[in-house]
């Protein structure tokens, strides 16, 4: 690793958290059976950066640390969620397009997150687990989207 692709992974990780920590007012749309996240929209750019991959895994791993404190999920989803996002950045960097780099954290997220958040929050599983798809969804859609057109157009000058 150099230090251009580590200046790249940490950038990439303090935004995450920033996203996330702006958020926090909004409580469950943050992370209870929704999570509508901004932070979740750089999830498109291991699409187009290999530094994305740790960057959000990092991101991911402090911001849930920091939001163990207000969501009572603890060590699992401190863990659990990071390696989920882990992976989802990974299986999205080998993706061949967007539509398709979309699916590892809409379907991750929504499936695995799903099983502590339901059990913690005592709302039914499949109903959280659509809450959090859909939230993740419309996150990695929307603000992905932008992200990865900022990114280009960034990258292009």
């Amino acid at each position: 690793m150099n230090t251009k692709y580590l200046t790249k992974a940490s950038l990439i990780g303090g935004i995450y958290v920033i996203l996330v920590m702006i958020q926090i007012p909004f409580g469950e749309l943050t992370f209870g059976p929704v999570q509508l996240r901004l932070s979740e929209g750089l999830c498109l750019l291991p699409l187009v950066e290999s530094a994305a991959v740790p960057g959000l895994f990092v991101g991911c791993l402090i911001s849930n640390l920091i939001l163990s404190i207000y969501s009572g999920f603890g060590l699992i989803d401190i863990l659990g969620g990071s390696i989920v996002t882990l992976v989802a950045a990974y299986l999205t960097s080998k993706a061949p397009n967007k539509l398709i780099g979309i699916l590892p954290p809409v379907l991750l997220n929504g499936f695995i997150v799903s099983l502590w958040v339901s059990y913690f929050t005592n709302i039914p599983y499949w109903i959280t687990a659509i809450g959090i798809s859909v939230g993740e969804f419309a996150s990695v859609y929307i603000f992905g989207s932008i992200v990865l057109t900022a990114y280009n157009k960034f990258l292009k000058k």
